[in-house]
C-alpha cells in the first residue's frame, strides 16, 4: 500500500532537477512514491529523470509527448497516483531532509481533508519565511470559512498547490484536479475549489518546502502570452463562485482578488513584450466588463485610490469586437 503519492513536474529544469532529486532522496521511504512528470522538456531533464528512474526509491517516470503547462502535467501525476495521500512539488525547488515523514503526520493527526503548511522562499542567496495566511494552527478548521473576509489575504490567496498534503477523497470526488491546459494563476481556481467544496482542513507551521524564486525560465519571469492565462483562471473562480450557494457572501471576495491581480499586472507591464501589454489591457478591460458590475463597484471602492483609479480608467477603455469576443 502506498501511504503518500508526491507529484513532481519538471519543464527545461536541468540546472535544478538535480537537487529536487536528492531532496527526494533524504524523504524516500518504502510506502512511498515518487512521480516524475517530464513536460516534454528540450534539455537534458529527460535524461536526469530517467537515471532516477533507476536509482530513487519509488520513483516513477512519465513524459508527455507535447508540453501541456503545469496544470496538465499535475493531472498527469494525479491519475497515476496510487497514495492514501498526495502532495506536490515543483521541480526546481527542494525539501527539507524528513519534510514528509512530518507532514504525513501532520494530516493523520488531524484526520482532515487536506492540510496548509508555511514554506521558505529563496531568492539567490536569500531566504525569507512566508506563512499561510491564517492564525488558527494545529486545529480542524471549516474551508469555506477561511475564504474570508473580501478585503485581507486569506487562505485562498496563499495558492501553492506544494504547500500542503491532501487525502485522495479529493481525488474521488473529483476536487483535486487542476483546470488542464493553463499555463499560469492553475493554482487559484483550484484552491478556491478546494475551499468551496472539501469539508475539513487544517493549517501547521511545517517549513520543509524550498520555494525557488527568480528562476529565468518561470512564467512569473516571463513577459510573454502565456502570463494572460491568469484571465482565464480568475473568469474561472468568478463564475464558479457565482454559481456557489453562498455567492453573495464570498463573490466580493473573488471579484476584489481579480481586480487586485490585474492592477499588479498593469502595475509592472513594462516586464511585457509590447504585443503582450496591448493584450493585457484590451482583455483586462473586458474581463471587468464581465464581472457582476455591483460587486466590481463595491470592490473598487474598497480599494486603494492608486489601484481604483488604474482599473476606472481600464474599465472605460474601448475595446475592439475581437477581443470583445
Amino acid at each position: 500500500m502506498v501511504k503518500l503519492s508526491v507529484i513532481v513536474p519538471f519543464y527545461n529544469v536541468q540546472q535544478y532537477a538535480p537537487d529536487t532529486l536528492r531532496s527526494l532522496r533524504a524523504n524516500a521511504r518504502q510506502d512511498f512514491e515518487f512521480i516524475l512528470v517530464d513536460d516534454c522538456s528540450r534539455d537534458e531533464t529527460p535524461d536526469i529523470l530517467a537515471r532516477a528512474e533507476r536509482e530513487l526509491q519509488g520513483a516513477v517516470y512519465v513524459r508527455h509527448e507535447q508540453n501541456g503547462g503545469l496544470a496538465t502535467a499535475r493531472n498527469t501525476g494525479i491519475d497515476a497516483a496510487r497514495g492514501e495521500y498526495l502532495t506536490f512539488l515543483d521541480g526546481d525547488d527542494w525539501l527539507a531532509p524528513g519534510y514528509y515523514e512530518q507532514l504525513l503526520a501532520a494530516i493523520e493527526d488531524l484526520g482532515v481533508d487536506f492540510v496548509r503548511t508555511d514554506h521558505v522562499q529563496a531568492t539567490a542567496r536569500a531566504r525569507s519565511i512566508h506563512r499561510v495566511p491564517h492564525g488558527r494552527r494545529g486545529v480542524v478548521l471549516n474551508p469555506r470559512e477561511a475564504i474570508l473576509p473580501a478585503d485581507r489575504s486569506t487562505s485562498v490567496d496563499y495558492a501553492y498547490a506544494w504547500a500542503g498534503i491532501y487525502h485522495r477523497r479529493l481525488v474521488d470526488r473529483g476536487v483535486l484536479h487542476f483546470t488542464d491546459g493553463l499555463r499560469t494563476a492553475e493554482d487559484r481556481p483550484w484552491i478556491w475549489k478546494l475551499h468551496r467544496e472539501a469539508e475539513s482542513f487544517g493549517v501547521v507551521g511545517l517549513l520543509g518546502v524550498f520555494y525557488r524564486r527568480g528562476v529565468s525560465s518561470s512564467l512569473t519571469q516571463i513577459g510573454d502570452v502565456r502570463q494572460l492565462d491568469f484571465i482565464r483562471a480568475f473568469d474561472q473562480v468568478v463564475r464558479e463562485t457565482a454559481e456557489d450557494r453562498e455567492a453573495d457572501k464570498l463573490l466580493p471576495k473573488a471579484v476584489r482578488t481579480y481586480c487586485a491581480i490585474i492592477s499588479h499586472h498593469l502595475g509592472s507591464i513594462e516586464r511585457f513584450e509590447p504585443p503582450v501589454a496591448r493584450k493585457l489591457k484590451s482583455m483586462s478591460a473586458v474581463a471587468l466588463r464581465r464581472m457582476p458590475q455591483d460587486v466590481l463597484d463595491d470592490a473598487l471602492d474598497s480599494m486603494d485610490v492608486q489601484r481604483a483609479t488604474r482599473l476606472r480608467r481600464l474599465r472605460r477603455r474601448p475595446v475592439s469586437a475581437g477581443v470583445a469576443a
